[in-house]
């Protein structure tokens, strides 16, 4: 029972050599470097390098697919892990867009960071640091960070510093807006479970308040009207549950207003673009069928109550969901480091930053550089996860070989090169259907389905690849629930 394994694991700690006291003195050192020129300014405090025998420190910026799955790699025999990351748990993305409407809970897509690797949770070495990177000092092995207290009125950030052997960067990207005014003020980006959080209650407040005596018909075809711009998985995914939300849902338990809600998909180009082309018809067709307005178009302005189309078309909403794709974040443009010309932060052939010793980057932040012929993977989980598994092997490759240290690795023979193959694409579109691409490219030829038996394997898939048994069951037990008593629609 966890009790029980709890009460072993604090008695087997408190009964070895380690104390706190001890820790304190041995690993965590006091830097006389200061953040400001004031001579008066206390110093800052943080992770002083290994020494031997101490194991070797691997830091990890970043709690995603590629950070996560690293670490879950990384054998603890050989490397005290240390996580920098704005969150404590990682996202099962796939199916976030789900958590919006009901059809599963936030905690069933959320991933504790102790669970992937638990080393972190009760190795003497090893931590997890509720911050964000602020910057780099590559020649002395250092990051620069700066704790996360949002909505704590009592406290201050305050800034520390952690000596690394090894430093992976896997703090991903963020959402491109393409400039374009009033995309960050007014809309809701999906890619955070807060980010869930904030679509599902504003999706139930504009349904009660459309229900309120008094409201124009006009103001309730606004404030029922849910625009998503972006015609990718996400986009196509979260109309699809959001057409499911309005038939099977909002008209049995909103019926004064069921009349008035609707959703509008926005893309520049065509939906499901990386898709066969008989799929793209199929999920076309579907959308449409379920309600889904397509409208081909580029959006121009981002105001309060509207969006502004290139051709000068108003399109008033009530919810507005952006989901146009990734690019770098401020981090990675900010930090000194080679960039890909894509502009993430440029990579070899196995994944090293090339001009930084013992520093690798994976995932969404990471692209080749133009010296290895090699063009920018796509920002997919799948991708993420490969190179996550990949690095972890690597660096238990070189921990083994004795390059663990800083600036020993050196002489290590690396292996075989990453190489990455497309396992194919998923996609669900509501009303129990579902696209299946397992081609490795557009190009290619290979198995291609839709419909119920594409939705079938679509969610056995996604149950298989959630990370715990825990939330595999969570997972199964709020599908079941839904199909039996239909969508919580609690807004708490």
């Amino acid at each position: 029972m966890y009790w029980f394994k709890t009460l072993t694991r604090f008695t087997t700690r408190s009964t070895s050599k380690f104390t706190p006291t001890l820790f304190t003195l041995q690993h965590i050192h006091h830097f006389t470097t200061t953040t400001t020129t004031d001579a008066t300014a206390p110093p800052v405090s943080g992770l002083g390098p290994t020494k031997k025998p101490d194991k070797p420190r691997v830091v990890v910026l970043g709690s995603g697919w590629a950070g996560c799955r690293l670490m879950k790699g990384l054998d603890t025999s050989l490397y005290d892990v240390v996580c920098v990351s704005p969150r404590n748990h990682m996202v099962f993305t796939p199916l976030l867009a789900s958590t919006c409407v009901g059809t599963l809970e936030f905690r069933s897509v959320a991933e504790p960071i102790g669970r992937i690797q638990p080393a972190i949770s009760h190795e003497p070495g090893s931590f997890f640091f509720l911050a964000n990177c602020k910057g780099l000092d590559v020649k002395n092995h250092e990051v620069h960070c700066q704790t996360i207290t949002e909505g704590v009125q009592t406290l201050q950030p305050w800034d520390f510093k952690i000596a690394y052997d090894k430093l992976v960067i896997a703090s991903g990207a963020e959402a491109s807006t393409f400039g374009i005014n009033g995309v960050k003020e007014h809309a809701i980006f999906l890619r955070e479970v807060y980010h869930a959080q904030e679509i599902r209650r504003k999706l139930l407040l504009n349904l009660m308040l459309s229900d309120v005596p008094g409201v124009t018909d006009e103001e309730k075809r606004r404030l029922l009207h849910c625009v998503v711009v972006g015609g990718g998985p996400t986009g196509v995914e979260f109309s699809g549950e959001l057409s499911d939300f309005i038939m099977k849902d909002v008209r049995q338990r909103y019926s004064h207003v069921k009349d008035y809600i609707h959703v509008t998909l926005i893309e520049a180009n065509d939906i499901l673009s990386s898709f066969d082309d008989r799929l793209r018809i199929y999920a076309t067709n579907q959308l449409t069928k379920s309600g889904v307005r397509l409208v081909r178009g580029t959006v121009k302005d981002v105001q309060p109550k509207k969006i502004v189309l290139s051709d000068g078309t108003d399109v008033p909403y009530g919810l507005l969901v952006w989901s146009t794709g990734v690019g770098p974040s401020t981090f990675v443009r900010n930090i000194d480091l080679p960039k890909a010309p894509s502009g993430r932060i440029g990579i070899d052939e196995w994944l090293r930053v090339p001009s930084a010793s013992d520093i690798f980057a994976i995932g969404d932040c990471s692209g080749y550089l133009e010296s290895t012929g090699k063009s920018t993977l796509p920002a997919l989980a799948q991708v993420a996860e490969r190179e996550g598994k990949y690095l972890a092997e690597l660096l238990n490759k070189i921990g083994k070989a004795g390059g663990g240290y800083a600036n020993s690795s050196g002489d290590v023979e690396l292996g075989d090169p990453f190489v990455y193959k497309h396992l194919g694409s998923m996609a669900t579109v509501g009303s129990y259907k579902a696209l299946v691409d397992l081609r490795q490219s557009k190009e290619s030829k290979g198995l291609a389905l839709a419909g119920f038996t594409s939705w079938f394997i679509w969610r056995s898939a996604y149950l298989t690849r959630v990370v715990s048994w825990r939330n595999r069951f969570y997972v199964a037990i709020n599908w079941l629930t839904t199909v039996v008593f239909g969508r919580d629609i609690s807004r708490i």
